[in-house]
């Protein structure tokens, strides 16, 4: 494989790992935790999430591996290390800082917080258990959205500054 075909499938397999992971953030915070909450998927509604996380969390695991790695890949091969010493590419950083946020999340935060404590928060106070889920979702998809927005723009050569 030469160096163009490594950076062409580089890219791939970052875009790739972006539409599963954010579009999976996007099918959790708009369309099964909406349903969990409003009890569409059962009565047990810690059982239906649990049941929708278990199925997801590897793949998005995945993804954020893939796209960890394939963008280090891409802005050493490209040596696009000085922007970020320029304003002008701020969704370098946000990609950057997006992408650390979802590794903590699910590496970290969901293993040794949300398993341990979430059960006994969403068996004692379902509603708001719930709605703070949710809301921590609306928060991540938004920043999410945004960084997909400023990486296709500048990608393509719209600086906003």
């Amino acid at each position: 494989m030469t160096g163009v075909e490594g950076l062409a499938l580089a890219r791939v397999l970052h875009v790739l790992g972006v539409v599963v992971w954010i579009g999976g953030v996007w099918m959790a915070t708009t369309v099964a935790l909406p349903a969990v909450r409003r009890g569409a998927l059962g009565p047990d509604r810690l059982a239906a999430f649990q049941a929708i996380e278990r199925r997801f969390v590897w793949q998005a695991r995945t993804a954020v591996l893939v796209v960890g790695a394939s963008g280090l890949y891409m802005a050493d091969r490209l040596d696009l290390w000085s922007r970020f010493a320029d304003a002008r590419f701020w969704w370098m950083h946000a990609m950057v800082i997006v992408w650390v946020l979802f590794f903590l999340i699910l590496f970290v935060g969901e293993p040794l917080v949300l398993h341990r404590y979430f059960p006994s928060w969403a068996r004692r106070d379902p509603e708001r258990a719930f709605a703070t889920l949710h809301c921590v979702h609306v928060v991540l998809l938004t920043l999410a959205m945004v960084t997909v927005f400023g990486a296709m723009v500048g990608a393509h050569g719209w600086l906003l500054f």
